[in-house]
């Protein structure tokens, strides 16, 4: 069976179009059509004319398409593909963050629930955060849930943000001796880490960047050879669109196994079956809705 062929042949029967985030496996991407990063994905997301999202990455960002979509089916390939940053913050504990700092305001990273996003704000992604932090210049700021992109912002603005503890697993498998021995390996390589590193990571790096913007650097940039310091997924992307450089992966540790969930069998068995739907309580979807059209509008 030819599996390209048969995914093509369902999604014109559906009307269905595939969105694939950049660390999904290549051949996902490959059969995607579009690609990108979470604040490149919700854009196209409120663009698509379809009946049918695909939506091959994890479950917060499928959410993000059935709440800014609630007349579209969004399918999923795999249900199980989570993220456990956005496990690390429940909407009860949220609450529970707001009463101890009243009048605070939330901005909430998108990769998180639509309970967690309901109780926001504002949702940012790790390309604008801090430019939608600076609309609460003069608010004490929740930043949840990831305390090490929470950290970047507060050195990019010069200012405290009160940050939740929750973090990347793949992003802190990333040691910062991983750079420096490719750095001595590979003199001209440029490092560009992502801001869910940790801060030591970070500190040996050359540009702090999100998947997105370090496509666009990658391709405007005059460096031949560069060390890719996020989920090895990216490398993919960032070969096809610049054939004549040279990427390293930092760590064979920087694999995220719930991006790695969805595969292309999953993707005809879900066009197929129509299964599994992402759903989202209309009531959870109204409130998280205004925290990412927030978001959308001032990005």
């Amino acid at each position: 069976m030819d599996l390209v062929a048969e995914i093509r042949k369902l999604q014109t029967e559906r009307k269905a179009i595939i969105l694939a985030h950049n660390y999904q496996l290549p051949e996902v991407q490959d059969i995607a059509d579009f690609t990108g990063d979470s604040l490149e994905l919700s854009r196209k997301a409120t663009e698509v004319v379809a009946d049918v999202i695909v939506f091959c990455g994890v479950h917060f960002m499928a959410e993000t398409a059935a709440i800014l979509n609630p007349d579209k089916t969004v399918l999923m390939p795999d249900a199980r593909a989570g993220c456990p940053m956005a496990d690390m913050i429940t909407g009860a504990q949220l609450r529970e963050f707001k009463a101890k700092h009243p009048g605070a305001k939330v901005v909430c990273y998108v990769n998180s629930t639509a309970e967690v996003k309901a109780e926001s704000d504002c949702c940012c992604t790790s390309g604008n955060a801090a430019r939608i932090v600076q609309h609460y210049a003069d608010d004490e700021v929740l930043f949840v849930p990831d305390q090490h992109l929470g950290s970047v912002v507060e050195e990019q603005l010069g200012r405290k943000l009160i940050l939740w503890p929750g973090y990347c697993p793949t992003h802190a498998r990333i040691n910062p001796k991983d750079i420096l021995d490719l750095k001595a390996a590979h003199p001209r390589a440029l490092a560009l880490a992502h801001p869910e590193c940790p801060k030591p990571v970070r500190a040996v790096s050359d540009h702090i960047l999100s998947t997105g913007q370090m496509c666009t650097f990658v391709k405007q940039n005059p460096a031949s050879e560069f060390i890719i310091a996020t989920e090895e997924g990216l490398i993919h992307r960032l070969k096809k669109d610049n054939p004549g450089k040279v990427f390293y992966r930092v760590s064979p540790f920087a694999l995220c196994p719930n991006m790695k969930r969805n595969t292309l069998e999953k993707v005809l068995f879900c066009l197929r079956d129509m299964q599994p739907v992402v759903r989202v309580d209309p009531a959870i979807a109204s409130r998280a809705r205004r925290a990412i059209e927030q978001m959308l509008a001032w990005s």
